[in-house]
């Protein structure tokens, strides 16, 4: 049997904060489960797809982080709209802006070290 390659932490805390909002989207109200429950489901799932797809095709990668980092500025925004509007819980908002921080440092530090390497790149090039 093969061993299960390591994951990086970023899928992985993607996958259980994905584990944690979908649920709390079900029990929003019903005049909103339709609306803002089912945008952010949606934006958690394709901020997932898009770090998955700069995994899978290198040559679209800078592309789909910058596109997964906006993604990641609308959902807290939502996030923040779905508090205001009483959809979920002062403790509910807090937990979810932590793992959101937490997401966005580990994309950040993705984008960080592929802009190093793609210098590093370019230096050697020239040389």
């Amino acid at each position: 049997m093969k061993e299960a390659r390591p994951q990086s932490p970023l899928f992985v805390k993607t996958y259980d904060y994905l584990l944690w909002l979908i649920p709390l989207t079900l029990k929003f109200p019903k005049s909103q489960r339709f609306l803002l429950a089912e945008r952010l489901s949606r934006m958690a799932l394709d901020f997932y797809d898009l770090i998955l797809e700069a995994v899978m095709v290198p040559e679209s990668q800078e592309r789909q982080l910058e596109a997964a980092d906006r993604l990641l500025t609308k959902l807290r925004l939502y996030l923040r709209l779905s508090y205001d509007l009483r959809c979920i819980s002062l403790g509910q908002f807090e937990h979810a802006a932590r793992r959101m921080d937490e997401l966005g440092r580990l994309l950040g530090g993705w984008q960080r070290k592929r802009a190093r390497e793609s210098r590093t790149r370019r230096a050697a090039e020239a040389v």
